[in-house]
């Protein structure tokens, strides 16, 4: 049969990225100890087309997904952005006309958490991102992979505790209660405030040969807000949640700042050119808005800015 795709076209311009979105698949990752990690998944994967060409065999990005699928039920991959860059790699090899493969995957994992006071068990959503990129170059190509998620959490804005906090410190004054004892009051019981439901999203983007762990950037999000949220509370976990949240009032602006401390700590040894993109939007309680910070910057850059701050500080 005559292969309509190898034909000229009739407007002969490149095009940037021909391919497929949304293949549902179910994802399969062994880990080293501990049982397999299933994701549900959905997968975009392009590639560049000549002008020279009418279309692109859109089947052999099926082939190639199912075939590195298999791989990883197999053992032989074992992290997301791995299966990311493998697809993208054999790509090149199946699209002979291409410079360039791009492989997105979006993710929904399951995490098990236990609360804080009753340790009930319950399971939270966690939505996973990860992608990979590979350029076609005179020797080996090279491959840019990145891994991600994106967290709900629970913040307290900390301009309206300090409002109510003035408030309550009049009102105990003229109760005619002593200032160490407002002291040790406030010390001990945070003031009202308005709470939001917060999303963070944090995302390294490195060379194909460094290592993010997905369960590091997961806690990374968790402890970068006010206070973590559970599915399932009991009375005590739910005075816990709301006590640790008001101890630890964040703007926007504070869970993003943290999250990049928080990445340079965590990630020391990454190379410097490796990307890192934060992201939180606050869904607001007493506004109709909803708040919203981010960062996209390489891990030099950050360093040099903490560096900077240490040395205006200090």
């Amino acid at each position: 049969m005559p292969d309509v795709q190898a034909t000229s076209p009739d407007v002969r311009i490149n095009l940037t990225r021909v391919g497929v979105k949304n293949v549902k698949k179910l994802v399969e990752v062994h880990r080293s100890g501990k049982r397999p990690v299933i994701f549900i998944s959905n997968f975009d994967v392009y590639v560049d087309l000549p002008g020279s060409l009418k279309g692109a065999n859109l089947s052999r990005n099926f082939e190639v997904i199912d075939e590195v699928l298999q791989q990883a039920i197999d053992g032989e991959v074992n992290e997301i952005e791995k299966l990311c860059s493998v697809v993208a790699r054999k790509l090149l090899d199946r699209h002979e006309y291409a410079d360039r493969t791009e492989v997105f995957m979006r993710s929904e994992f399951m995490v098990k958490r236990e609360t804080p006071i009753s340790h009930t068990a319950c399971h939270e959503v966690v939505k996973v991102h990860a992608r990979a990129i590979a350029r076609r170059t005179f020797r080996s190509p090279i491959v840019r992979k990145s891994i991600g998620a994106e967290v709900t959490g629970m913040t307290a804005c900390p301009c309206a505790q300090n409002i109510m906090k003035e408030r309550a410190m009049h009102v105990l004054q003229d109760l005619d209660v002593s200032q160490d004892k407002i002291d040790d009051f406030f010390s001990a019981v945070p003031m009202a405030t308005h709470n939001q439901r917060g999303k963070g999203f944090l995302c390294i983007e490195t060379d194909d040969d460094e290592h993010v762990d997905l369960e590091k950037i997961i806690c990374i999000l968790k402890d970068s807000m006010s206070s973590g949220i559970y599915e399932l509370l009991k009375r005590g976990d739910e005075g816990a949640v709301v006590l640790a949240a008001h101890k630890n009032p964040r703007f926007v602006e504070d869970c993003v700042r943290e999250m990049a401390r928080k990445v340079l700590a965590e990630f020391e040894y990454l190379a410097g050119d490796s990307v890192v993109t934060i992201k939180q939007t606050n869904e607001e309680s007493i506004h109709q808005h909803d708040a919203y910070a981010e960062r996209r910057a390489t891990i030099a850059e950050l360093v040099d800015e903490l560096n900077g701050e240490k040395q205006f500080t200090g």
